[in-house]
């Protein structure tokens, strides 16, 4: 096979890679040859069977718009009546009563890693913005941390090292869905997926062990048993690859998609070997159940503050998940708790907090095992609580026997209303949060909320379904795309008007204006905010 020597680095790949991001100094450490040669291997053999899977989503989606309702599978039910368990589950992994989740920046990834939690998920997908240079800089953050030998220096010239106890790494990739355009191999741009996930696996996997841990994964986005069936191959393949024992890599996957919260048995099921838990990620899932059935009059959505988790079709996914995660020996993780602490407002500060408290004492309640949090400061309390509600490290013994759930009670519509503030604030936090991604933060607090790119994707889903049926406000005005107009262009003023002179001239709340507009008037809905939004960041990259 012939190789291709990159000029002024010592990159050398083979001749069916192609680099077509910068590479910066350090850079070639990450994009070796051999690393990003596995990386192919995954792709040339795994890249067919991934298209055809996405195409099977849009056949799916295609299905739902002429009235075909999500079920359960009546052809697995043999799995979900089967008395099977998942495989062992690592020491570093038997305690996960917080997990606190961020991007892969450096001083992110020492604060999170130090920050009392069980578990930290550093953060390729939601809240990162997947710049070419972000994108492998979060890769050398990560394998500097794995060794233990990563540091930071702020601005104020603070030093910032990793604690001698440190959070279990579980890394989560981008999904499925997603390429990196800046890779190609054999003339194709790659999935974004298999890159983030053989970059970190090759180049920390040895390192891993060594330390008694091992390496450990998220899987986002995933719809349905098959693309489970994918993962698990891949993971088989990889360690066959590098030589490593059955079973060494494990996962944990989210549940924030309707049409997966049909197949959670069959996803356990499929990864058998490999999963570790199950994660209910809210804030998607009502995307996705907008997404998947939002052009049907039918599934109108009232907005975001009218969706607690003790509405009937959330309280229900959510007490399944943890009786499917239970009966099969997996962990059950509870949702985020984004709320970022108030230090001005003892007040509100305190109202913060009992949301905190009441939503993960409900989790604790239902028997999940922990928790997601977005911030340092959230650990000790989501801590206390289920280290209080639990007898031991888990609840694996708590279960739902008698739990009943039929696809009408996934697919129940909430009743509510829309408000002209509920509007506004949809449109000024995808402003605010979109703006911020562009210039490649992806992960930002607004209102007091630690947000990500679910913020824009439940967000601009409610308006997008508001405006395709009509839909009306409380005081009987119809949301229109004039009317959206009006309040976008307002916000728009709003928020640029909050900037000083010297940050606005930086300011991408132009592009995030565009990009918010099309996604919410569009006739057709955009799958992904992300696959959008993508070719803004390559403008910007080339320009520097």
């Amino acid at each position: 096979m012939g190789v291709t020597q990159i000029e002024g680095t010592n990159l050398v790949l083979s001749e069916n890679v192609q680099i077509q991001g910068p590479v910066e100094p350090g850079f070639e450490s990450i994009l070796s040859r051999d690393a990003l040669n596995f990386v192919a291997t995954l792709v040339l053999e795994f890249g067919d069977r991934l298209e055809d899977l996405l195409k099977q989503r849009q056949v799916k989606a295609d299905r739902a718009r002429m009235g075909k309702l999500p079920d359960f599978l009546m052809e697995t039910s043999n799995v979900r009546e089967g008395d099977w368990t998942v495989g062992h589950i690592p020491s570093d992994l038997e305690k996960r009563r917080v997990e606190i989740t961020g991007p892969v920046d450096r001083k992110m990834i020492i604060n999170a890693l130090n920050s009392g939690a069980d578990v930290y998920m550093a953060d390729f997908e939601d809240s990162h913005s997947p710049t070419w240079t972000g994108t492998v800089q979060g890769q050398l953050n990560l394998r500097d941390a794995v060794n233990g030998t990563i540091e930071y220096r702020g601005p104020d010239g603070r030093s910032y090292r990793l604690n001698s106890k440190t959070a279990t790494l579980v890394v989560r990739p981008r999904g499925l869905h997603l390429k990196e355009n800046h890779v190609l191999i054999a003339s194709r741009v790659i999935s974004a997926s298999f890159f983030d996930y053989g970059l970190y696996l090759f180049h920390n996997v040895k390192k891993l062990r060594e330390k008694g841990s091992g390496p450990y994964y998220y899987l986002p986005k995933m719809e349905n048993h098959q693309e489970a069936r994918l993962w698990n191959d891949v993971f088989n393949r990889s360690e066959e690859i590098l030589g490593l024992p059955h079973g060494t890599i494990k996962c944990s996957v989210l549940i924030e998609n309707i049409l997966a919260a049909f197949e959670m048995e069959e996803i356990l099921y499929e990864l058998r070997d490999h999963i570790t838990a199950l994660n209910f990620g809210r804030w998607d899932y009502t995307f996705s159940f907008i997404k998947k059935l939002g052009h049907d009059k039918r599934f109108l959505v009232p907005e975001r503050s009218q969706l607690p988790m003790t509405t009937h079709f959330l309280q229900l996914c959510s007490l399944l998940l943890v009786e499917s995660c239970h009966k099969h020996g997996a962990y059950a993780i509870g949702g985020m708790a984004a709320q970022v602490p108030i230090k001005n407002n003892p007040r509100a500060a305190a109202d913060a907090m009992d949301k905190v408290v009441l939503d993960k004492e409900r989790e604790v309640s239902q028997g999940y095992d922990g928790a997601w949090v977005a911030h340092p400061g959230l650990v000790p309390v989501v801590m206390s609580i289920f280290m209080n509600g639990m007898e031991g490290l888990n609840q694996l013994n708590a279960r739902h026997r008698d739990l009943k759930v039929a696809a009408g009670d996934l697919l129940m519509v909430p009743k509510g209303t829309i408000t002209e503030q509920g509007l506004r604030g949809n449109i000024s936090v995808s402003l605010r949060y979109l703006e911020s991604w562009l210039r490649g933060v992806g992960c930002v607090s607004i209102n007091n909320l630690m947000e990500d790119t679910a913020t824009v994707e439940i967000s601009r889903s409610q308006i997008w379904q508001w405006i395709h049926h009509g839909a009306h406000l409380t005081d009987g005005r119809e949301i229109t795309p004039e009317l959206f107009h009006t309040l976008l262009a307002e916000e728009l003023a709003t928020a640029e008007a909050a900037g000083n002179g010297e940050l606005l001239a930086q300011s991408r709340f132009s592009d995030a204006a565009q990009i918010l507009d099309r996604l919410s008037t569009s006739p057709d809905f955009a799958d992904f905010m992300t696959i959008e939004a993508y070719p803004y960041l390559d403008q910007v990259e080339r320009a520097e």
